[in-house]
Parts: C-alpha cells; structure tokens; sequence
C-alpha cells in the first residue's frame, strides 16, 4: 500500500501569493493565522454527498455547510492511509483538545477517496477513533466525487501497480468551512496542533461575533 500527496490545483504555483494573502488577511484580524486565507475564499455550499455515519438515515445527505454558530471541519482521504490521514486526524485531534467549547461548535468531516475499500462500518470506527462528534461521506459515483473534489480545488487518484498494489493519491490539505459553505482557512500538510488551535480559537471568536451581531 503506498499513499501519496496531491497539492491542491494551482497550490504549487501561487505558494507565493497565497502566502501573501495570509499576510493581508492579518491586517484585517486582531490576531495572526497560520492557515491559508484567500482573498476570495472557496464557496462549496453546493456539495452535498451520501452520509454514511451511524446516526444518519440511510438515504441521507450531508451538505458542506456547518450549522448556524459552528465550524465544519473537512478532509478528503481514506483509511487504509499508512501516514497522511492517520497524522492529520491525530494533529487535528490534539488541536481539538486545546480549543474550549470545540466538540460542540466544531463537526468533523471526512470524505473517503476509496469507497470500494472504505465501507460505512470501516469509516465510522476509523473516524470515531480519532474524534467523537464526526459526519463520514462516501460516494461510489465518480462524477458526484469529482464535483465535490472540483469544489475544494483538491485532487484524487487510485492506481493498481502491475504487482497488484493499490496506490492512492490525494490532496493532503485540510479545510474549515463556515456556516455559509465558505472556506474560511486551509491547513496543508505538516500544519502543527498548535498552529491549528490557534486558529480555531480565531475563528469561533470570529463566528460567535458574527453571530451577536445578527441576533
């Protein structure tokens, strides 16, 4: 099994400008992100896909909006993943852990690239061992994936090596979205605990803001 990474479309090329546009994010907030902050940032409201966490109904569909006052937190990946996936949720987990109030203003999201390995049972339980409040997607219809992967700017591959061997690649970037479908920050690979609470502590103080102001 061998797991490789995809850059999101257009990331290795504009490493520069996305940089600079975390640095302009910074003079419109109190404090300093670490994520990447577009100026114009990804909407996927429009995405939906097949919900397979135990909770769910059969039939149900999960859109990519958090609720009103939370954070959604979204990966693309798939659990027989020997490294990538493993580390993020681990590092996503810990980043959690030091943000108050986070298992009830934040859901995690996590939308398998591997649905013929990855069945609901073998998501939940993979899911489930990293955070407690989750939502798992799975889609067996390769142009319902793509549209979803097309929304995110990401990328996904599966591969058989002439041996046999299933290799997967995927885009290794992880992404927190807003009550309006909206991107609020991505965190590529390597993103530390730390660097992620921080911003998360940002962000619902940004989103309990918000949410005053409209009550």
């Amino acid at each position: 099994m061998k797991s490789r990474a995809i850059r999101p479309r257009t990331f290795a090329s504009t490493l520069i400008v996305m940089l600079a546009l975390v640095a302009s994010s910074c003079s419109r907030e109190p404090q300093t992100l670490h994520g990447i902050v577009r100026d114009e940032p990804l909407n996927v409201a429009s995405i939906s896909l097949p919900d397979v966490t135990r909770e769910s109904a059969s039939s149900s569909r999960f859109g990519m909006r958090a609720a009103p006052g939370e954070l959604l937190f979204v990966y693309f990946g798939y659990t027989a993943c020997p490294d990538l996936c493993p580390t993020t949720l681990a590092t996503w987990k810990s980043a959690m852990r030091q943000t108050s109030d986070s298992d009830s203003l934040v859901d995690t999201v996590f939308v398998t690239v591997d649905p013929e390995r990855d069945t609901p049972q073998i998501l939940n339980d993979y899911v489930g061992s990293f955070v407690d409040r989750f939502r798992v997607l799975r889609t067996t219809n390769p142009a319902e994936m793509q549209s979803a992967l097309d929304a995110f700017l990401a990328a996904a591959t599966i591969e058989t090596t002439a041996e046999g061997k299933t290799e997967v690649s995927h885009t290794t970037v992880a992404y927190l979205v807003d009550e309006r479908g909206e991107v609020v920050i991505e965190w590529p690979f390597g993103t530390s605990a730390d660097a992620m609470a921080s911003d998360l502590k940002i962000l619902l103080g940004n989103t309990r803001q918000q949410t005053q102001k409209e009550e």
